[in-house]
């Protein structure tokens, strides 16, 4: 009952979206799957209470920060007649406090690849298998001093070799590079590392001289990030998004192996948020576009000449809609907050706002605020857009700002000062982004700021309210983690660390410390059903307000996931109450 083959438990699936479990070798004789070992992973109880006459538990496993991980490994079963023994790779450390983030067959059928993360997610090891003895080779190791994602499937240049290409932050920027998995000359020994101090996990492995290839080789000289990897031209040409000029927006760009200037092959007249899924063969693609104000559409194009072929999908139907409606109007902007940091943003003010008038508009900020989440992008925002575009109608500003920590293409250093900092930092960020807001928009009325988001941006509005108490009027937090010891290892030990080695920064950044602070309204949503944000936090959170005598707001959904969206009505009812509540909280005033 506790061992999972082929599929994923809860980490692998939420946290490295890893559903199919397995792979087939390219002649179809064997198969190579993930097993996970459960045991030992603690048992999380959700509680259905609305289904039958008696409440009915159940059961998740579910490793929260600090304890133990399922165990991890490798087998390969041949599909010929014969017995149906699984072959186990041998893959070096403690199972339970590594992860096997990716694993596929060489294009030959000969090895099979992997990619391990130590428990902090600081290393990354690239290893080749062979699937007749389970041995295993480190071919190459990633490493950074705060934490590597889950960013390099395999993709190889060609069908009949073994080069893959690889993103790395290495030298500060999120580039292109391309690597070869063949020993000999390819490698040269790598300058041994000063041993890490003791950790509360002994069998963590730590960092070690590795062999690195002398064929890693950059791509693109550019100094910008790379967004993501789009596509192969065999043999020379690689495509993948960036916006050197500007990380709210993406673009397509195509460069040569040979290291020559990247090309930018998007129109400009398609100023925006630009995705792509190019044929194998690179040359053609569907493209699909948006803006902030402008719905997505699609359409069938040649590479690497960008010709339009077909319209796939216009969205004309909405396009008539949005034409009827009195839309705010955008403004996207970078906010000096001092200390030299510049943060991205975008505002809706109003149909017909006044910049001379005396009235004052009350403001509402979105935020995400965490490592995983980017806000201020243009491109369409779907349901949640138009919520904010209907508010701004009704006379609200609103406004988004990503701090630093946010996965904005500006570089390593922006992205990671956040290490270990979680819930410490942004808030701090957004506060100050906020203050120079008013500088900036006297139209704005200081006594109401509000402050708005949805899982990690629940748990940030939930650290705007408690930890700047007379900046924030108002707040509601859909699905959040009032106290991080309380989320998933892999995702909060990633950005913070383990608990033990950093008791403070998980004490400061979680929520329920400052809640004592409460001086606003407060709007607590949350799915009783939620796998994910468990709703024991919030139960927790109630306490720790009601023992300061904290006077707030729940709206708790039965059986609902972090998504909020199962049930008759559900959606609808979800958006009519929190409009209602700011409607209440932070009103319109003539």
């Amino acid at each position: 009952a506790t061992l999972i083959n082929g599929t994923s438990d809860w980490v692998y699936e939420e946290e490295l979206d890893l559903r199919d479990g397995y792979r087939w070798s390219p002649d179809g004789d064997s198969i190579a799957y993930w097993q996970l070992d459960t045991s030992g992973v603690r048992e999380f109880f959700l509680i259905n209470n609305t289904d039958d006459s008696y409440s009915k538990p159940i059961g998740i496993r579910y490793p929260k920060v600090g304890e133990q991980n399922a165990a991890a490994r490798i087998g390969i079963v041949m599909t010929g007649p014969g017995e149906r023994l699984a072959r186990w790779l041998d893959v070096p450390g403690d199972p339970r406090n590594h992860y096997i983030a990716q694993m596929e067959w060489t294009p030959d059928g000969m090895q099979i690849a992997l990619q391990q993360f130590n428990r902090l997610q600081n290393t990354n090891r690239v290893m080749f298998a062979d699937p007749k003895t389970g041995t295993t080779r480190t071919i190459l190791t990633e490493t950074d001093p705060a934490w590597l994602e889950n960013e390099n499937p395999f993709r190889w240049l060609v069908d009949t070799d073994q080069m893959f290409f690889w993103i790395s932050e290495r030298d500060g920027w999120r580039r292109p590079y391309l690597t070869a998995s063949r020993e000999g000359d390819l490698f040269e020994p790598r300058e041994p590392k000063p041993a890490p101090k003791p950790s509360f996990f002994p069998n963590v492995d730590p960092p070690r001289p590795e062999k690195i290839p002398r064929a890693l080789h950059r791509i693109t000289q550019d100094q910008h990030d790379m967004i993501a990897f789009e596509g192969v031209k065999y043999p020379d040409v690689i495509y993948y998004s960036a916006s050197p000029d500007n990380p709210t927006q993406r673009y397509l760009y195509r460069a040569k192996l040979d290291g020559e200037k990247a090309e930018r092959l998007t129109p400009a007249n398609r100023a925006g948020w630009n995705t792509y899924n190019i044929s194998p063969d690179g040359k053609f693609a569907i493209h699909s576009y948006s803006a902030f104000m402008h719905r997505p559409v699609s359409e069938l194009i040649s590479l690497p000449d960008h010709k339009h072929i077909r319209m796939l999908a216009a969205n004309e139907k909405l396009c008539v809609k949005l034409d009827e409606l009195k839309k705010p109007t955008v403004e996207f902007l970078r906010l000096d907050i001092g200390n030299g940091v510049e943060l991205d943003a975008w505002c809706l003010k109003p149909p017909g706002f006044d910049e001379q008038a005396e009235k004052k508009y009350p403001l509402l900020i979105h935020v995400y605020g965490e490592p995983h989440g980017q806000t201020v992008r243009d491109a369409w925002t779907g349901k949640r857009g138009l919520w904010h575009w209907m508010l701004a109608q009704q006379g609200y500003v609103v406004a988004s700002v990503d701090n630093r920590g946010t996965m904005s293409p500006r570089g390593r250093e922006f992205r990671k000062v956040v290490y270990r900092q979680v819930g410490i930092l942004h808030p701090t960020e957004q506060a100050a982004a906020a203050r120079e807001m008013l500088k900036r928009w006297p139209q704005v009325d200081p006594a109401r700021i509000g402050i708005w988001g949805w899982s990690g941006g629940g748990s940030s509005s939930l650290n705007a309210i408690f930890q700047f108490p007379d900046l924030y009027h108002t707040a509601i937090a859909v699905a959040p983690v009032p106290d991080q010891r309380l989320y998933d290892t892999i995702y909060q030990e990633r950005y913070m660390g383990l608990p033990t080695d950093n008791a403070e920064g998980y004490l400061k950044g979680s929520p329920i410390t400052h809640a004592k602070n409460l001086k606003g309204n407060l709007l607590i949503v949350h799915g009783t059903g939620d796998d994910n944000c468990h709703y024991q936090g919030v139960e927790r959170l109630m306490n720790e307000l009601i023992t300061h005598d904290k006077k707030f707001s729940l709206m708790a959904y039965p059986n609902r996931s972090h998504a909020i969206s199962e049930g008759a009505n559900t959606t609808r009812h979800l958006y009519k109450l929190m409009t209602e509540y700011l409607q209440q909280h932070l009103p319109i005033k003539d």
